[in-house]
């Protein structure tokens, strides 16, 4: 089974604290882009998400997910495909997106951009992109805060009106 680094789950320990504390998690429909293992899905099904969406494009992670889903009883969507395509011609709108995209990506930085364009989130809906301390995106529409954990950043947009800068 693939496995993170130790501080990736501190990390990701302290952006799930700061979700609970704000969002009514069963009531969100999330969106998973660059599922990887899922992890995120997992965790968030755990603390009562139930409508939840995974974008992978690679065979061997998608198929992990699938099998780790159906082993955890975890109800989910995945769409195996590259996830600037999902986005593009993506018609519904969450409440939660997060991406944690290799970081060797180098058209990141059109994340945020693109979820806002598209109209991804639902009013006061999350955006969270995790990435290294070499993005900065404080300067972008919507960006709320970030939550650095040294060389793992979670960069937090909010669709509310007057966040856009």
């Amino acid at each position: 089974m693939p496995h993170t680094r130790p501080t990736t789950d501190i990390a990701k320990g302290g952006l799930f604290n700061i979700i609970e504390n704000n969002l009514d998690l069963p009531s969100l429909k999330t969106l998973d882009i660059f599922g990887g293992t899922g992890s995120i899905s997992y965790e968030l099904n755990s603390r009562g998400v139930e409508d939840l969406t995974i974008v992978e494009k690679d065979n061997e992670m998608a198929d992990f997910i699938k099998r780790t889903a159906k082993e955890l009883n975890v109800p989910l969507k995945l769409y195996k495909m590259d996830v600037f395509q999902y986005l593009k011609q993506c018609t519904e709108k969450y409440n939660f997106i997060f991406a944690g995209p290799p970081y060797a990506l180098t058209t990141i930085d059109q994340l945020p951009l693109l979820i806002f364009e598209k109209e991804l989130l639902e009013p006061e809906g999350w955006f969270v992109l995790e990435h290294t301390p070499r993005n900065n995106y404080k300067s972008y529409p919507y960006y709320r805060d970030e939550r650095n954990y040294g060389t793992t950043i979670f960069s937090i947009f909010i669709n509310r009106p007057e966040l856009k800068k």
